[in-house]
């Protein structure tokens, strides 16, 4: 498939990135800075844009099956509208360009799944530090879910840096009020490459954990 994957700079892009060439697909990663995208492969092409200039969109999106989104910042700790604004202009653009099928990386604790990252995100993490991030996330999810998409919400839980197992939880109400579950960033990418060929949650929340 033809797959463009916003976000590939990051840690869970960079491994959408690598394990989707790894199976063959051609990949666009759209990127602020193309020096940070270090994975070279005759079927990566990379491409400069940002997801809140709609102009640098235009060449970006045509000939894709499908669009991932691995989209995130650092800005935690002031409010902002970064993925709802974003994530805004890549519907438009999708739209536009008449690409039906959006896979987004979102995050366990927001929305219905509320307080199942655990009492230490629940209690301090998300209150103190990432409140308006979670924020912002919830109006993203909320952005996708009115589209005439067909689109899949992926939420993992804590995400770490382990390796890819191909053995994990998907559905609805995982997680825990009491304990933080966590997932691989390594087994996210392989959850989402698996997605986009079974089609198993479109138009769903896919939530991710271990446990």
């Amino acid at each position: 498939m033809k797959i463009l994957v916003i976000g590939g700079t990051g840690k869970t892009g960079k491994q959408i990135i690598k394990q989707a060439l790894e199976l063959g697909h051609e990949v666009t990663a759209l990127v602020r800075n193309p020096k940070k995208v270090r994975i070279s492969d005759s079927k990566l092409k990379v491409v400069k844009g940002n997801v809140l200039d709609p102009s640098s969109l235009e060449h970006s999106f045509p000939g894709h099956q499908v669009v991932i989104s691995a989209l995130g910042h650092k800005k935690f700790i002031i409010k902002t509208t970064i993925l709802s604004r974003g994530t805004e202009n890549i519907i438009r653009a999708m739209q536009q360009h008449q690409i039906r099928r959006f896979i987004c990386i979102t995050s366990l604790g927001i929305n219905d799944s509320r307080f199942k990252l655990g009492l230490y995100y629940t209690l301090f993490v998300i209150p103190f530090i990432i409140l308006f991030y979670f924020l912002d996330k919830e109006k993203q999810e909320h952005l996708i879910q009115q589209s005439d998409l067909d689109w899949t919400l992926v939420r993992p839980g804590q995400l770490t840096n382990g390796r890819k197992r191909g053995s994990y939880k998907h559905g609805k109400g995982l997680g825990s009020y009491i304990l933080t579950k966590m997932i691989s960033r390594a087994d996210v990418a392989h959850f989402i490459l698996d997605e986009m060929e079974t089609n198993a949650y479109v138009r769903k929340v896919a939530e991710l954990t271990y446990q």
